[in-house]
């Protein structure tokens, strides 16, 4: 079907948008969509390949309910990344629209957004905004959720269903769409949402799955002799892949295992690389190691495989190399990247070859377990992607030829897995049941019930004796901690329980923290407090020095009203959260990253994890304590040392723009001590001194106002 075809049923703006992307006929599962009522308002469940046109399908519905039928749309994804992706296409293609983000504060209203047309927002976050009484939500006409096989997910999973349960109810007449390429049971996901299923193999490019063994690849009806001579199979896949002028993207198991391997790779791609390159290569590779104030040994690391034309990819980098190593791959400047799962959802790479090195991974609870089928589905989905390729393929690694069968059958033929409830779990629950309550969207066991009747594990699970019981525990629990109180049937939230709802942390956490307030308490003591919530995990690795500082914090622990002796907190152990304490006080002293990652075996990004959800507790911290009537002036300072990582001494400077934990310490080890002290004579010269012209001149400027 032609684009010119739907003019008249669809607003002009798509069409020419759309042409813009070059798109002037719609693909088979849009077709689908279109035939099977997506333009007259159904609700629609999408299973389709990556690259399959999921996303305009998408794109159709929004644009039809925010310009023709005048009704806001919301697009909710589970990745920060793919919301600011998507953002940044809605406001390229539609600048007549009004179109908003929100992905940040999960403390707010963001009242704003009742102005906007289109709204595209993280799962938490428009969580949070229900929280927050958004009533706008009521008003939207249309709801689309991307990567939906996120329900099968046992961190994220249960807040999406939730979410997804209650627009059900509060959108009762929106168009819903639910998007995925890996879902094994997308017709019960249909049934669920009283949706129109749309199902295809269809894929705009031809991708080719098989599995390597021996410089041969095993396509299922042909084989294929690679051109690569390298002993190691990902190496000779690469030199293959380069060989046809083409990228390569490798996931693999472990942060170790990726930066391991964008190292080997580094032998064979560097000597494929222009001089031009090299330069641009190298000035790369300099922007990326001092990305930190001190940079560390994994800095120092990426830096030299991005010298030859190779980077890894994981949680462990900051931001912003992340974001370089993205874009410079989209460049054609890096040939090959090594990552683990970061890149496994959404976003979009020029990679014609996809190779998923390890099957299984380890993990504290289960040992080394083979990944599902879904995951690999997905991680081959980043092979060969539209505007960059017409051929893609997507390959396994055989350590031996009787595996070639097994993985072949198990991954390439093999059926997708169902996405089936994680819902059924109290410290899940807890979470939901306290907001339901605070918001009095449900106010009493039979309304709770009902409403988790109408989820997806209510759906998938005839019998709700179980569910009852554990509603039944957690009603109690709040109860007993002081968040819920009882009339009758009918249960309100206390102020504190409404304030803890609205700050979106676990009730459990909020119950620690709250007893913990009350006890006297030094930095570690109150780093200690943070690190022993929820929020925190996983920890950074035990040390010794936390063994020994226990002896003197142990008393936090006693006359709590959380029981630390519960099954839920089975492997408890207090040594962990201290050990990731007594990290944060390092930090808050200005230790050098490169000491903390060498201290703890971790990785900047891990460090800059904990430090950012140390700083939303914090905040938590002293909003609870403004309740419970606690001196926070403390905890104050501290989410200030926090932030810049920094020493009591340096708050004071720390206020000014552009100074910043380095700075702050230049100026207070060269006499100026405090923003008074840039008003003497001379300061202006030694600031100029230490940071140039044109940075010394915008501090001395904000000097004169404070």
């Amino acid at each position: 079907m032609q684009l010119e075809e739907l003019r008249g049923r669809i607003p002009d703006e798509f069409i020419e948008a759309a042409a813009a992307q070059g798109i002037t006929a719609l693909t088979p599962p849009q077709e689908l969509a279109v035939e099977n009522g997506l333009l007259d308002g159904k609700s629609f469940v999408v299973a389709a390949p990556t690259a399959s046109g999921k996303t305009l399908i998408a794109e159709m519905a929004i644009i039809k309910s925010a310009i023709e039928r005048k009704r806001k749309a919301v697009y909710v994804a589970p990745m920060r990344a793919l919301v600011s992706e998507k953002f940044a296409d809605f406001r390229r293609f539609y600048p007549s629209l009004r179109i908003a983000m929100s992905i940040g504060d999960l403390d707010a209203l963001d009242q704003w957004l009742t102005e906007y047309d289109i709204v595209l927002a993280s799962t938490e976050k428009l969580d949070s905004l229900i929280r927050h009484g958004a009533g706008w939500l009521g008003e939207a006409g249309c709801l689309v959720f991307d990567e939906v096989h996120m329900l099968g997910d046992q961190g994220r999973g249960p807040t999406l269903e939730i979410l997804m349960t209650r627009l059900r109810r509060l959108c009762k007449d929106a168009q819903m769409l639910a998007l995925s390429a890996t879902v094994g049971n997308s017709g019960e996901l249909a049934g669920w949402l009283n949706a129109e299923l749309v199902e295809s193999d269809y894929r705009p490019v031809a991708l080719e799955k098989g599995v390597e063994f021996g410089s041969v690849i095993h396509y299922g009806d042909r084989e294929e002799k690679l051109s690569g001579t390298h002993k190691l199979p990902e190496l000779r896949i690469t030199q293959d892949t380069l060989e046809k002028k083409k990228q390569i993207l490798l996931f693999y198991s472990t942060k170790r295992n990726a930066e391991s391997g964008a190292e080997k790779l580094g032998e064979v791609v560097s000597g494929c690389l222009s001089s031009a390159e090299r330069k641009a290569l190298e000035s790369l590779s300099k922007t990326a190691v001092s990305a930190l104030d001190s940079p560390t040994a994994q800095c120092e690391k990426l830096g030299r495989a991005i010298r030859n034309g190779v980077a890894f990819h994981h949680s462990g980098l900051v931001n912003e190399q992340r974001k370089l190593v993205e874009d410079a791959f989209r460049q054609g400047l890096l040939k090959a990247l090594c990552s683990t799962t970061t890149l496994g959802i959404g976003v979009n790479l020029p990679a014609h070859t996809v190779v998923v090195r390890d099957t299984s991974r380890y993990s504290e609870a289960g040992g080394a377990e083979r990944i599902g089928v879904n995951e690999v589905t997905q991680l081959f989905g980043r092979a060969g992607r539209p505007k960059y390729d017409k051929s893609g393929r997507a390959l396994l690694i055989a350590r031996s030829g009787d595996e070639i069968t097994d993985l072949y059958d198990r991954y390439i033929a093999g059926e997708l897995e169902p996405i089936v409830s994680k819902l059924g779990v109290k410290p899940i629950l807890r979470t939901h049941v306290l907001a339901f309550v605070a918001t009095r969207f449900l106010t009493n066991e039979d309304s709770i019930l009902g409403f988790l009747s109408e989820t997806l594990y209510g759906y998938q699970y005839s019998s709700l004796s179980e569910l009852r019981e554990i509603t039944r525990e957690v009603l109690g629990e709040l109860e007993k901690w002081g968040f819920l109180e009882k009339r009758g049937s009918v249960y309100s939230t206390t102020r504190l329980g409404g304030r803890v709802s609205e700050l979106y942390i676990d009730p459990l956490s909020a119950r620690w923290i709250l007893d913990s307030l009350m006890k006297e308490r030094d930095d570690t003591a109150n780093l200690f407090m943070l690190a022993n919530t929820v929020e925190m995990r996983p920890y950074v690795r035990e040390t010794e020095d936390a063994a020994e500082a226990f002896m003197h914090y142990q008393y936090m622990l006693s006359g709590n009203s959380v029981n630390y002796d519960s099954e839920e907190l089975l492997f408890y152990d207090p040594i962990k959260p201290l050990s990731t304490a007594l990290m944060l006080r390092r930090w808050i002293n200005e230790t050098p990253e490169r000491e903390l990652t060498q201290a703890y075996r971790t990785t900047p990004g891990a460090i800059y994890a904990k430090v950012t959800n140390a700083d939303w507790l914090l905040y938590a911290c002293t909003e609870l304590g403004k309740i419970a009537r606690v001196n926070t002036r403390p905890l104050l300072e501290l989410r200030i040392r926090m932030k810049y990582g920094i020493k009591k001494e340096l708050v004071d400077l720390v206020r000014l723009r552009q100074v910043g934990r380095a700075r702050a310490r230049l100026l207070y080890d060269n006499g100026i001590r405090s923003v008074a002290d840039l008003r003497k004579e001379g300061a202006a010269t030694r600031a100029e001194l230490l940071f140039g012209k044109e940075i010394s001149k915008i501090i001395l400027e904000q000097v004169k106002t404070l």
